[in-house]
C-alpha cells in the first residue's frame, strides 16, 4: 500500500489552535499569513486543547468537525495555525483527503515568494529541504526499485543481489546532496558578510540594524530614514533580503543601516538557523532600533517574542533603542524618553508620516557617541578640509569668521574624532 499526498488549491480552511495565557492567540494573524501566501481563507475553525493529540494534534471529534467544514466550503487545503509532526500531517491529509499544512509549512510558502536575491532564494531552499526531509517516510512507495542487480546476466538468479534501493532511500540521498551544497555556498556568503563587516570596523563605520515583528514598519522607517525605495507593503514578510544603505547622524557621520527580515510568534528554528548569515548582521550590530507597532493588539508579547529571537541569534548584549512606530494610527505625538542615566530609550515615531524622526536620528547620534564634547575651534583659512569634514559628520553648530580670515566654529563632536582632526 502506497500513499501520495492529496493536490493543494488556493481555497483554505484555517484551523486556529487558541493558545492559553497568550494576548497574540488570535485567528487575524493566521488570516495574515494565508492571504501573504496568495491563498483564499474560506473559513476558520478553533480548537483548543491543553495538549496536542498525538495522532492528529485536535482529537477524533474536531477532526470530524473539520473534514464536514472542508466538505461544505470546498476547501482545497487545511492550514493549522500549529506546528505539525510529519505522522499528524499524513493522519489528518488521510482523514480529510486534502491536503494539510503547519504552521511552518505555510511560513515557507511566504517565505519562498518573497526571496528575490541569490542568497535569500538558497536560504529560504535550505529550510525548505529540512521541512521536507522528515516528511519523506511512506511516500511514493510504489516507486521503489524491488531488486538489485546480481552483477551478473539476468536470469533466476537476479534476486540475488538484495532488495535494491527504495525510492524513499533515493529521495533522501538526494536531499542531503542538495542540502550539502547549499551549506556550502551560504558558507561563502557568511565569510564574505564577515569580511566585510571587518572593513568596516577597519574604517570605524557604525552599524545600526532594524529588528521587530513583522509589519511594524521597519521597511517604511528604513526608506524615510535613507531616502531609499526598499519595496515596503502592508503584510507579513514584505521584506526578506537584507538592504544595507548609508544614514547620516550629526556629529557622528555616516553609520550603515540594515534593514532585515520580521520576527514573528513561534519562528521555525529552521529558518532561525538558515538565515543565520543574514542575522548575523543584527548580531554584529552597534545599534539595533526595535520598531513596535504602538497600534497592535499583544504589543508586549510581540516585544518579548522579538527579544527571544535576539536571543536565539546571540544579540541579546546589543545596545537596543524601542522604536515606537504608528503614532498616527492612535494620535500620539511624537517624543523621547530617557533611561535614569539620561539616555535615550524610546522614541516615539510615525514613518509613514515622518513624525518624530528628527527625535529619532538624534536618539541614534546620543547612543552610538562614545564621549561626545562641546568646543570651539579656530582654523585658519587654509584649513578649509578640516572645515569640510566638521560639516561632513554634521558636528557644526555655528561659525563665524573675523577681519583675519579666521573661522570661528562651535562644534559638538566625539572625542576621538576630535583628536584626529587635531
Amino acid at each position: 500500500m502506497f500513499f501520495d499526498r492529496p493536490a493543494a488549491g488556493s481555497r483554505s480552511l484555517l484551523v486556529h489552535i487558541v493558545q492559553p495565557h497568550s494576548e497574540l492567540s488570535s485567528s487575524d494573524e493566521l488570516n495574515e499569513l494565508v492571504r501573504s501566501a496568495g491563498l483564499k481563507p474560506v473559513g476558520c475553525v478553533t480548537s483548543s486543547r491543553k495538549f496536542p493529540h498525538p495522532a492528529t494534534h485536535v482529537g477524533q471529534g474536531k477532526v470530524e468537525e473539520i473534514s464536514e467544514q472542508a466538505a461544505t466550503l470546498c476547501a482545497e487545503l487545511i492550514i493549522f495555525d500549529a506546528d505539525l509532526s510529519p505522522s499528524q500531517e499524513r493522519n489528518l491529509e488521510v482523514a480529510f483527503n486534502t491536503r494539510v499544512l503547519g504552521r511552518t509549512g505555510l511560513i515557507l510558502e511566504i517565505f519562498a515568494l518573497r526571496a528575490r536575491t541569490h542568497e535569500g532564494k538558497l536560504q529560504v531552499e535550505l529550510a525548505q529541504l529540512g521541512h521536507a526531509a522528515t516528511r519523506l517516510v511512506r511516500g511514493w512507495t510504489h516507486l521503489d526499485r524491488q531488486r538489485g542487480g546480481s552483477g551478473r546476466s539476468q536470469g533466476a538468479t537476479a534476486g540475488l543481489g538484495g532488495a535494491g534501493e527504495t525510492q524513499l532511500e533515493s529521495d533522501q540521498r538526494m536531499l542531503a546532496d542538495r542540502t550539502r551544497r547549499i551549506h556550502q555556498r551560504l558558507e561563502k556568503v557568511r565569510r564574505q558578510r564577515h569580511q566585510n563587516r571587518k572593513s568596516r570596523r577597519r574604517s570605524d563605520t557604525r552599524t545600526v540594524s532594524l529588528a521587530g515583528y513583522t509589519n511594524a514598519g521597519k521597511s517604511t522607517l528604513f526608506n524615510r530614514l535613507c531616502e531609499s525605495r526598499v519595496w515596503a507593503a502592508d503584510q507579513l514578510f514584505a521584506t526578506l533580503d537584507p538592504t544595507l544603505r548609508q544614514l547620516s547622524v550629526p556629529g557622528i557621520g555616516q553609520v550603515v543601516l540594515s534593514d532585515t527580515v520580521g520576527f514573528i510568534r513561534a519562528l521555525p528554528h529552521s529558518l532561525v538557523d538558515a538565515f543565520h548569515a543574514t542575522l548575523e548582521e543584527v548580531a554584529a550590530a552597534d545599534l539595533i532600533l526595535h520598531v513596535i507597532d504602538v497600534s497592535a493588539p499583544g504589543r508586549d508579547e510581540r516585544i518579548e517574542q522579538v527579544n527571544k529571537v535576539l536571543t536565539e541569534i546571540g544579540a541579546e548584549l546589543v545596545p537596543q533603542l524601542a522604536v515606537y512606530n504608528k503614532i498616527d494610527a492612535c494620535r500620539a505625538a511624537p517624543h523621547m524618553d530617557r533611561d535614569e542615566s539620561g539616555r535615550p530609550c524610546r522614541v516615539w515615531v510615525s514613518a509613514a508620516t515622518g513624525e518624530g524622526l528628527d527625535l529619532l536620528v538624534t536618539a541614534i547620534g546620543e547612543l552610538l557617541a562614545d564621549d561626545m564634547v562641546e568646543t570651539c575651534i579656530t582654523l585658519l583659512p587654509h584649513e578649509g578640509d578640516i572645515r569640510a569634514k566638521l560639516f561632513e559628520l554634521g558636528a557644526v553648530l555655528s561659525e563665524s569668521t573675523d577681519d583675519q580670515g579666521r573661522i570661528q566654529m562651535d562644534v559638538r563632536i566625539e572625542q576621538k574624532e576630535l583628536g584626529r582632526l587635531r
